[in-house]
């Protein structure tokens, strides 16, 4: 899912950068003191899930979770996802500092609108809270494919079929995604249903 320096061109670079800084600066807005553990947490499991990844093409197929973090923290999984893709590029070279912005767009994004799509469904029991729970991991993981398919096709035709192979390679994980975010959620209904019950107030 990391793009790799040197892949995007200057305008998507730019586009990127600044797509992030409106989510950060929105993100750190919304942010309270009983917040921070629970984004720290996050961010902490987003940046170990994530350095394990596959290569493929310019980008890395991995486990992101940011179904998860947009289930949990709604625009403030922009500056959790920013943090950890910062670390990651200083201490490991994922990604980079020049691409940080359309990488933290193209992660934190799909968080943002699964939360929001999906958030009247978790406040509901059962089945149904169940289902939109496994929908957002997945669709974010879906979502976050094809922003990164478009940052590539956008800087140039040819990164086409290499877009095609990023959509394909992240399907399998998917699917992983969706069943890792309905079990945590699952497992947060039980041990912290007040937790929940305050981030879809």
């Amino acid at each position: 899912m990391h793009i790799s320096e040197g892949v995007l061109s200057p305008v998507v670079l730019a586009g990127g950068a600044g797509l992030a800084v409106v989510g950060c600066a929105i993100g750190l807005k919304k942010l309270d003191y009983e917040a921070i553990p629970r984004v720290a947490i996050l961010s902490a499991a987003f940046f170990v899930a994530s350095l394990i990844h596959v290569p493929v093409g310019p980008v890395g197929a991995h486990l992101v979770l940011n179904g998860l973090m947009g289930l949990l923290l709604g625009w403030m999984a922009f500056p959790a996802i920013l943090i950890a893709l910062f670390l990651q590029a200083l201490l490991f070279q994922f990604g980079g500092l020049t691409v940080l912005g359309v990488n933290t767009v193209t992660m934190a994004a799909p968080a943002v609108i699964c939360f929001f799509v999906f958030r009247r469904f978790l406040r509901g029991q059962g089945v149904i809270a169940a289902v939109a729970a496994f929908a957002c991991g997945a669709l974010a993981m879906l979502l976050s494919g094809l922003l990164v398919a478009t940052a590539l096709i956008t800087t140039g035709q040819a990164f086409l079929k290499v877009a095609e192979l990023v959509l394909l390679a992240h399907i399998p994980i998917m699917i992983i995604e969706g069943i890792i975010t309905l079990f945590i959620f699952q497992f947060l209904k039980k041990v912290r249903p007040e937790m929940l019950e305050e981030i879809y107030a």
